[in-house]
């Protein structure tokens, strides 16, 4: 069995301009910094982010937004991060607000192949514009439509050489989600254990969906 581990620039090797990114956290709790950081240095652009938030100014996804290498978000909020707000509104990122639990059920059906799934969040709303309406015994739906992307960043405590992931707490958030929705998915971790090691009780993320494992702080 070969080991997932690698260094930084193994991991994140294979980046190209205009690539859908989703980012694990809630509020930079569970977010890969190191990654998210990798990200912004490679001097990638014209990105589409996909993650719950856009964190805080110069911290986690915050970082994608200064350095001003996201064209799109996707998330369910920006209120913790004005610098988001402020490019929105001069026209310099597209942000697309979606309800929370639309959005990880938008990324769950991107996971496991669904063609969407239907909803009454949103209905009446602005955020029914555009967006085909079922009526099902007599109650109206949106039809939400999955999400992908072309990489996942996601955040674990622990992990195996073979990747499986053990998540800690709340960091869970979005992690676990976004881990089946993406061609290629790297981890960071803060330690990695031998095949066995891992209770399979504490598996928040199976190995399956794991490209590559990078250890937090080796920037190798």
């Amino acid at each position: 069995m070969e080991s997932k581990i690698t260094d930084l620039a193994g991991a994140m090797a294979g980046l190209k301009d205009g690539m859908t990114v989703m980012i694990g956290g809630f509020m930079n709790v569970g977010t890969p910094q190191l990654l998210v950081d990798a990200l912004v240095e490679s001097g990638v652009k014209n990105l589409t982010i996909i993650a719950n938030d856009t964190g805080f100014p110069g911290k986690g996804v915050g970082r994608l937004i200064d350095a001003g290498v996201a064209a799109r978000v996707i998330a369910s909020h920006i209120g913790t991060n004005p610098v988001t707000g402020k490019l929105m509104l001069a026209g310099e990122l597209a942000v697309d607000l979606i309800p929370q639990g639309t959005l990880v059920e938008r990324i769950r059906c991107g996971g496991a192949g669904l063609g969407g799934f239907l909803t009454p969040t949103g209905f009446g709303t602005v955020v029914a514009e555009g967006k085909e309406i079922l009526s099902v015994e007599g109650r109206q739906y949106l039809l939400e439509k999955p999400l992908k992307a072309d990489l996942a960043l996601v955040k674990a405590v622990q992990a195996d050489t073979m990747g499986n992931l053990k998540c800690r707490r709340a960091a869970r958030n979005f992690n676990p989600i976004i881990a089946t929705a993406a061609d290629r998915v790297v981890a960071e971790v803060d330690q990695v254990v031998e095949v066995g090691e891992l209770d399979p009780d504490d598996v928040t993320i199976p190995g399956i969906f794991i490209n590559a494992v990078v250890i937090n702080g080796d920037a190798s």
